[in-house]
This record gives structure tokens, sequence and C-alpha cells, in this order.
């Protein structure tokens, strides 16, 4: 936990929490992997359900693309709830957030999301963002609940490559002029990777490399 908050400080950031979305028969606390929330915050959230009215989970049901607190929209007058989530979020120095929805393949639903007053939320920052909030959540996953041992071969010398070049915030396009390849094989070898690492994207299946150690960033 202290890695993970030491690293998302860089950027402004005060509070986060990994969790996953409970359906409507579960009650939030018990499906949280991990937090650093304040404790008087935790506790009014889970007492007054605000998930079922929080529009950043309902933004994280409806999106696999990581977002700012601010774009989860809802109506302040129809939805007073909603409101009151965002408002009672600020007393405790969660003013702003950035958001990244976890969906897998399974139909399993999670998010990690962090807060904090004043944040570095430009354009440089978020893919960096992304990267580290999907590689830390796969570090929690298989804290929790490890995975089998993957084998170096599991993935192709060019998959792992492409994977590498990616890591590294290349294109298709870009990892294809490196390589010598067409962008089209590229991204058929990301294709394939997502596949045989269970992952719905590009960034997901880079964090797992990273992960498993097939590729050094």
């Amino acid at each position: 936990m202290d890695a993970i908050a030491k690293s998302f400080s860089i950027f402004g950031f005060e509070n986060f929490i990994i969790t996953g979305l409970p359906n409507p028969r579960e009650r939030f606390e018990k499906v949280v992997l991990l937090k650093k929330w304040p404790i008087g915050w935790f506790d009014i959230y889970a007492k007054e359900d605000y998930v079922r009215a929080d529009p950043v989970i309902r933004l994280c049901r409806n999106t696999v693309q990581p977002f700012e607190w601010s774009e989860a929209p809802y109506n302040r007058e129809k939805e007073p709830r909603a409101a009151e989530v965002m408002h009672r979020a600020r007393d405790f120095r969660m003013t702003d957030g950035f958001c990244l929805p976890i969906h897998g393949v399974s139909g399993y639903e999670a998010c990690f999301s962090m807060s904090g007053v004043d944040l570095d939320l430009s354009p440089q920052a978020k893919p960096a963002l992304h990267l580290m909030s999907m590689y830390a959540f796969e570090r929690v996953r298989q804290i929790l609940d490890p995975l089998p041992c993957r084998r170096v071969d599991l993935l192709t010398p060019r998959e792992r490559e492409t994977l590498a070049w990616a890591a590294a915030g290349k294109s298709a396009a870009d990892t294809g002029d490196i390589l010598g390849i067409t962008e089209r094989t590229v991204t058929a070898h990301i294709v394939s990777a997502c596949q045989k690492l269970d992952a719905t994207n590009k960034t997901q299946a880079v964090a797992r490399a990273l992960q498993y150690k097939l590729i050094q960033f």
C-alpha cells in the first residue's frame, strides 16, 4: 500500500481505493480490495450505501476508458444523492479524482479510483496514470488471489517485443517501423498476446506482462 501511495502522490493524489463494483445484493465494504481513504469517509460511504448513487461508480460500469471525476455526469436537481456524494467527499479533501474502470472477460467489474486537491491530470500524465493504475491493480489481485506461475514461453518473442514497445509508449505504426514489420502485423501480435494473457485491451496486457516478468520496462 505504501508503494502505491508514494507512486501516485507524485501526481498529487492523497487517497485511493481499489474495489470491485457490488451487485445489488452485495455490500460495498465486502468487495473492497485495498484502500487508503480517510477513516471517517469510508464509514460514511459504507453506512449511507453511497455506492448506489455515486456518479463515478455509475460511469465505471459504462466505460472501459479512464476518466476524471468531473467527467462523471449527474443532474444536481434530479439526483440529490449523487450531488450529496460528491459534495461530502470534498469535506475529506477528495475534491478531484481520476478513475480506471476494470472489466474482466468473465463479467467482473472493478475500479481503481484516486483523489486529491491539487492534481496533475495533464495529457502527459494521464497515460502514465493509466498504466500505473493497471499495474497496481494486477499486483493487488495477484497478492490477494495468486495466479499460477506464468512460463516465459507463454508469449512468442514477437508478442513480447510488441508489448515492450507498447509499454514504452510506441504506437503500432511506430513499433512496425522499429521492428521492420507492418502495423497490421503488430496489431495481430498484440491481439494474440491479449488473448493469451486474458486481457481486455493492450494496456491491461502490458500490465500483466510486466507483472509476470514476461517483458521489462
